[in-house]
């Protein structure tokens, strides 16, 4: 069976030079080089959705692949595609890059400038690895794999908008409809999802922060299954530590559990950090909480414009909810998209805080009633944005053939730092 190498090379003079020696390896079959990273992931994606066996077996990463940078690319592939080796071309084939490189989840490395002799062995040896991986998935693993996960991050105009009761809804919407789902309160520093549970925990995201290879044991470790079966991963318990998780302890964090999990929801809180600005990058889908009032919508129209100016996400790219809706409210849904200049859910939330004040008060908001009105409308919104079982299409629908915003990521790091300053 040929052995399919997929190069992913951003120099058009690479592009030459690597796949005309790829094309002389025996039984190696190239396929149509990509030339940045947003291409890569895309591409392998949509073949994965269709089988695993329709992943190529290798991927070839120069070093100038962009815009995400070739070692954190390289991670990205090896958390969502697992049956895919990676091989990093690169001039720098030092101790140090190799290490780093393994550790970034490569399999192989291979000198510039290229050889045919080390460049088929690479081949060869990460060829080999691949097909074992698939001969175990195929044996029935229980590992969540594939496309990965969809990641929709939750974030509010301003505090008290109802962020947290959103987010805690969806992932419990999701998870009862048959999907496995986690929960991670990337609000880091003054994060409610544990009391809003009455849960007591005793790992939260700081534990993963410095951890560059985060594992399925170690990722099982930090997480707290609730009774309902969402798995948390939550914030630490003193504020201050949030600090110490940055926005690419983020990125590891948000891809290793893309990797576990088929729908993952992030709770970001109302301010913006290294950290939620990250997972809102890398999320399929970025909701904006706000209610009809004039404070909350001039503060989503902040946000907006914020995330667009720091290259975080489109205004188009970013859907608006709304909370707290009724019909005798001066300021309707159309009118906030068109100040936001956002997309809109379909599904409004309406107001009935006595239906929410016992279960919040006593920390049991998995608990709702399953006909009151929120809740119901809150589990809509889940099926409207394809969290559900059976409701994926919806999603695949509004995207479009968008690019996820993932994969450029990477781009906005510094940007963001320089806001903290």
């Amino acid at each position: 069976m040929p052995t399919r190498i997929l190069p992913a090379v951003g120099d058009a003079d690479a592009v030459r030079s690597l796949t005309t020696l790829l094309s002389q390896l025996p039984d190696a079959e190239p396929v149509t080089p990509v030339t940045d990273s947003t291409q890569l992931v895309d591409t392998l994606a949509r073949l994965a959705a269709e089988s695993v066996d329709e992943l190529p077996e290798v991927v070839v990463v120069h070093e100038r692949i962009g815009p995400v940078p070739a070692l954190e690319l390289i991670r990205e592939v090896a958390l969502r595609f697992p049956a895919v080796g990676v091989i990093l071309v690169t001039s720098d084939a030092g101790p140090g890059l190799f290490q780093a490189a393994m550790d970034y989840g490569a399999r192989g490395l291979v000198a510039l400038p290229l050889h045919y002799e080390e460049l088929a062995s690479r081949v060869h040896a990460v060829a080999q690895w691949s097909v074992g991986v698939r001969r175990h998935l195929g044996a029935g693993g229980d590992v969540f794999s594939g496309v990965g996960g969809t990641v929709v991050t939750v974030s509010g105009a301003k505090g008290g908008v109802g962020v947290t009761l959103t987010a805690i809804q969806l992932a419990l919407a999701a998870q009862a409809s048959g999907r496995s789902a986690a929960l991670l309160d990337m609000d880091l520093q003054t994060g409610d999802v544990a009391a809003y549970l009455d849960i007591q925990f005793r790992r939260s995201v700081v534990d993963l922060a410095a951890i560059n290879d985060i594992t399925p044991r170690v990722l099982a470790d930090a997480v707290f299954r609730h009774d309902t079966g969402v798995a948390l991963l939550l914030a630490p318990g003193d504020g201050e530590r949030g600090e110490e998780v940055t926005d690419r302890a983020a990125r590891h964090i948000v891809s290793a559990l893309r990797s576990r999990y088929e729908v993952v929801v992030i709770d970001c809180g109302a301010q913006l950090s290294g950290a939620s600005a990250a997972a809102v990058e890398m999320a399929d889908t970025a909701l904006l909480v706000t209610t009809p009032d004039v404070v909350a919508v001039r503060g989503a129209k902040r946000t907006v414009r914020m995330w667009d100016r720091l290259q975080i996400r489109k205004a188009e790219e970013t859907t608006i909810v709304v909370n707290r809706y009724s019909r005798g409210s001066e300021i309707q849904p159309a009118l906030i998209q068109k100040i936001a200049g956002t997309g809109i859910a379909a599904t409004a939330i309406p107001a009935n805080y006595k239906e929410l004040q016992a279960a919040v008060d006593a920390g049991r908001v998995h608990e709702l009633d399953s006909k009151g009105a929120v809740r119901q409308s809150l589990w809509a919104l889940a099926g409207e944005l394809g969290l559900l079982k059976g409701t994926e299409a919806t999603v695949q629908q509004r995207r479009n053939g968008r690019p996820r915003s993932g994969d450029r990521a990477a781009l906005t790091f510094r940007r963001r730092k320089e806001l903290g300053r």
